[in-house]
């Protein structure tokens, strides 16, 4: 049985973001945690015991903390559940929580060779021993299988797949530590209980929606999407920023271009948004934003929402 939690549905920042008073941050605050965002990561187990989490955000601890499956079993003295951190990226939403799971307790990081290579050029991911903590690369296209600390099999399939995307913008303008060719610095995964056959798609960040990933996710039971802004513009209309979604590597979820029309013919389940900006109006529940997307069939989830497939 594959068991799905939403640790955090939020972009970087979270919601309400720390230094921002826009609509959405003041409704946060104003009405507790109902609105409130941690940064976007899920958690996924094959048997409620061991489980991997697809990116680990800054709120890391916080969301492990509030999340009861995540917590050491009872009695011991150190231990966690966590058996692998799985990297789509190499933003600071993505790895910086890396640096909360320096207390010895064993896990694999797994990520594609770029990623990995940006991990290997700072010296602060160090802190994560690799003695303890391995760094296993992943192949686009190239399916694997999580192992559990003691290297036994998890019984999951993660199959990574390049989508549209750009890296990390802290590297904009400086040489790439994994080289400037080729994909791997965005990426989708489809995630596979290998004994039931059930699967979802993470897919956390996309600049444009291909014909190809149409076809990859097309059927599926669960799809977690890119959610980050409404319009392509909304953060430059709302004087929050300078940059457009897709400048960043997010595509919108309205317009003829966005991710509500161009993925509305398709037979998913269940579509959930996450990497929500504090600047999407679709967060507030009234908003005709979220009565649209819903409308069409998508949720905005909750932090510790849990999906049983």
């Amino acid at each position: 049985m594959l068991r799905v939690v939403v640790l955090g549905a939020g972009a970087g920042g979270g919601v309400p973001q720390w230094n921002c008073g826009c609509e959405g941050c003041r409704a946060a605050r104003a009405n507790g945690q109902e609105l409130c965002r941690t940064q976007a990561s899920v958690a996924f187990s094959g048997d409620g015991e061991h489980w991997f989490l697809i990116n680990a955000s800054p709120d890391l601890r916080q969301q492990l903390n509030a999340t009861p499956q995540l917590h050491p079993k009872a009695g011991a003295l150190r231990h966690t559940p966590v058996a692998g951190v799985i990297l789509t990226n190499s933003e600071v939403d993505a790895v910086a929580g890396l640096l909360s799971m320096r207390e010895g307790s064993p896990f694999t990081v797994y990520a594609h060779g770029k990623v990995l290579a940006i991990l290997a050029s700072n010296s602060i991911f160090n802190v994560l021993n690799e003695k303890t903590v391995k760094r296993q690369p992943v192949g686009i296209g190239e399916p694997f299988e999580p192992r559990l600390p003691d290297g036994t099999r998890s019984g999951l399939e993660v199959l990574p797949f390049a989508v549209p995307g750009k890296s990390a913008w802290y590297l904009e303008g400086k040489a790439h530590p994994g080289g400037e060719s080729g994909d791997g610095d965005t990426l989708g995964l489809k995630i596979t209980d290998k004994s039931t056959g059930k699967c979802f798609y993470f897919i956390a960040a996309c600049a444009e929606i291909t014909d190809a990933l149409k076809a990859e996710i097309d059927g599926a039971a669960l799809v977690f999407f890119d959610g980050t802004v409404w319009q392509d513009d909304e953060m430059i209309k709302a004087g929050l920023g300078h940059k457009t979604g897709k400048s960043m590597g997010h595509i919108a979820m309205s317009g003829d271009d966005g991710a509500i029309a161009r993925l509305a013919d398709l037979k998913i389940d269940r579509k959930m948004f996450l990497h929500i900006n504090n600047s999407n109006p679709a967060l507030l529940p009234s908003s005709p934003e979220r009565k649209t997307s819903e409308a069409a069939g998508w949720q905005i989830p909750a932090d510790g929402t849990e999906i049983v497939l």
